[in-house]
């Protein structure tokens, strides 16, 4: 979602409601019949795949086997850890729109998720749906822009940042196979968080801004591409400046715990499948899971997200494939599938109130019908 509001800035400063990734919407219906249709299939093939990348057999009956060994205790740990990562990424949104409350937020990103985990472009109609929600609540287009930027702009940074946390967790529990893999690592890891806080500084400092604005049009000069970075950032930032400034604490620390959650689930897949790898080594599948849900070829990564996942914890950490797999089931239920069901009720939930405060706004009140003064009262009696 994020990166097509930043993709199509102007046009949500003209209507957010616009907001679509396509004109055309019988191809976006077939678009999205495919996209579905192949998360599908990567997933029911998951084994196949698996052994054809891997080498190592897997069947879905040995999955089946893995998954008839959780008892309740463990089910209710993991719902009890989504439903904290649910709450935690509400303060993102609280804190990109004054005066949301947190059970708007939960419902705002439910129903935007649903919508998201169906389409392969759903991130757009999940805005437009968004807007409409926002709207409903008394928030005007701007401040919705507002949230959708900043959310957007924290969403990616943070993202940016969790390839270099998890090579970093590799490296220091000693994974690099050399030193030669060991400096690239640690150079790219730093590399990364020095331009995530780079950008972050330069949303924040105005000088900073300046500075950045000059070296993005020196890349593009270099890269000879027709655009002007510089412009579009300071676009940006004027746009989120007065909500970066008071609330990047508040920000910051929902996508950590959002994101903090999400690895407590899979590390809670992980051990009740028997395929922990150790703490570093979880940080980093964790990361590259989250990464690979960018993937637009299937909603949400579907599929992609899964196949990642196992092909690391089987040859990089050497994993058992059927706990492997299992895991990556497990997780991709946590934190996409169930979202479907949940946004729905959500999205039922605020249109059925939605219906029942129009119906209310519409029925007038009744006057009181008042008797005429009598002409001839009658007598009170002593």
């Amino acid at each position: 979602m994020a990166q097509l509001v930043l993709q199509n800035d102007e046009a949500a400063r003209r209507n957010p409601a616009d907001w679509t990734p396509m004109k055309n919407k019988w191809l976006q219906i077939a678009l999205s019949v495919l996209s579905l249709g192949l998360a599908v299939l990567l997933v029911v093939y998951l084994p196949q795949i698996v052994q054809a990348l891997t080498g190592k057999p897997v069947s879905w009956a040995e999955i089946g086997r893995v998954f008839g060994t959780l008892d309740a205790g463990e089910i209710a740990l993991m719902a009890g850890l989504w439903l904290l990562s649910l709450l935690a990424y509400t303060f993102v949104l609280t804190n990109s729109l004054p005066g949301l409350n947190n059970l708007q937020g939960l419902t705002l990103n439910a129903a935007g998720s649903a919508v998201s985990n169906l389409l392969p472009f759903g991130g757009a109609v999940g805005v437009a749906l968004s807007w409409a929600m926002t709207k409903g609540w008394g928030f005007t287009s701007r401040a919705f822009v507002v949230m959708t930027l900043v959310s957007g702009v924290w969403n990616t940074l943070f993202r940016f940042v969790l390839p270099a946390v998890g090579i970093i967790a590799l490296l220091m529990a000693g994974q690099a196979p050399n030193a030669t893999v060991a400096n690239a690592g640690w150079t790219g890891a730093v590399s990364i968080i020095v331009l995530c806080v780079v950008v972050a500084v330069a949303l924040y400092w105005e000088r900073a801004a300046v500075w950045l604005g000059k070296g993005l049009d020196g890349v593009t000069r270099l890269l000879r591409l027709k655009i002007h970075a510089s412009e579009a950032f300071h676009r940006l930032r004027a746009d989120t400046a007065g909500v970066v400034r008071t609330r990047w604490p508040g920000l910051s620390l929902g996508m950590i715990f959002f994101l903090g959650f999400q690895w407590a689930i899979m590390a809670v897949c992980m051990q009740v499948t028997g395929a922990w790898p150790g703490l570093a080594q979880s940080i980093a599948v964790f990361a590259l899971s989250r990464v690979l849900t960018s993937a637009l070829i299937t909603p949400s990564g579907a599929g992609i997200m899964e196949g990642g996942v196992v092909l690391l914890l089987t040859s990089a950490f050497g994993v058992p494939a059927a706990p492997a797999t299992a895991t990556a089931l497990l997780f991709g239920f946590w934190t996409y599938t169930i979202e479907i069901p949940f946004g729905g009720l959500a999205l039922g939930a605020w249109a059925l109130l939605r219906r029942r405060n129009g119906r209310n706004a519409g029925a007038e009140p009744r006057p009181r019908s008042r008797r005429p003064p009598s002409d001839n009262p009658k007598p009170i009696a002593c």
